[in-house]
């Protein structure tokens, strides 16, 4: 494991471990992408200005390993003419170029290894900040479920405050009490009027033998209504 890839671990674990105790993590992952996307424009600025000098390298080192060959081309034409200085001339100049072609080369090849480097750092920058926006909205989600268990929660407790099942109980032994009352009052007035009846029909009876003592009298003393 690359150390660049290490490190961004390591930040990656805590900024999920920072996120995990926000108080606002969604706050903290849009000053994260807002740092993050800047990051991103200033590594693709960085990449068009590293493949331009790139190419400005390599043009350099094309251009000297042309100048060599032709160099060495009218070397080889001056010796057939017998023009040995300049053969020389052109050689050294050929040995001039193929040492600059060299170096262009070598600062090329490095360049583009850079290159490769930093379109990596890049794409992995792109894919954090993808990680990191999905974790937006997973976080809106669940900031909207704990809102939403709040109120519920809320509307329990007050729904809780309603009447109390003991309420119920007590008014139910006020109502049988009430039920009681009522059934005693009819079966005393019941009893009662049961009493009258009866103290009514002894009085009849007791009228009725008065009546005959003295319808008795009454015909011991000579008067007969028959």
């Amino acid at each position: 494991m690359s150390l660049g890839k290490r490190f961004r671990d390591i930040t990656v674990a805590h900024f999920n471990e920072m996120l995990e105790n926000a108080e606002d993590p969604v706050r903290l992952i849009d000053k994260y992408l807002a740092s993050q996307s800047e990051q991103i424009r200033e590594s693709e600025r960085l990449l068009q200005q590293c493949l331009s000098h790139a190419a400005s390298l390599r043009q350099q080192y094309v251009s000297a390993e042309q100048l060599k060959e032709r160099r060495e081309q009218q070397a080889m034409l001056a010796l057939r003419a017998g023009e040995e200085e300049v053969a020389r001339i052109a050689l050294q100049e050929k040995m001039q170029q193929e040492e600059k072609a060299t170096q262009y080369r070598a600062l090329y090849d490095q360049s583009k290894m850079g290159i490769v480097e930093l379109e990596e750092q890049l794409q992995q920058l792109k894919a954090d900040f993808d990680e990191i926006a999905s974790k937006r909205s997973y976080y809106i989600a669940r900031l909207e479920s704990v809102r939403l268990q709040q109120r519920m929660n809320e509307r329990l407790r007050s729904m809780g405050t309603g009447p109390n099942p003991r309420m119920f109980d007590r008014l139910d032994e006020r109502v049988s009490d009430m039920e009681l009352t009522a059934r005693t009052l009819r079966e005393v007035r019941g009893q009662v009027r049961e009493a009258w009846s009866a103290v009514g029909s002894a009085a009849s009876q007791a009228l009725e033998q008065e009546l005959a003592k003295l319808r008795t009298k009454l015909k011991q003393e000579g008067w007969d209504k028959s």
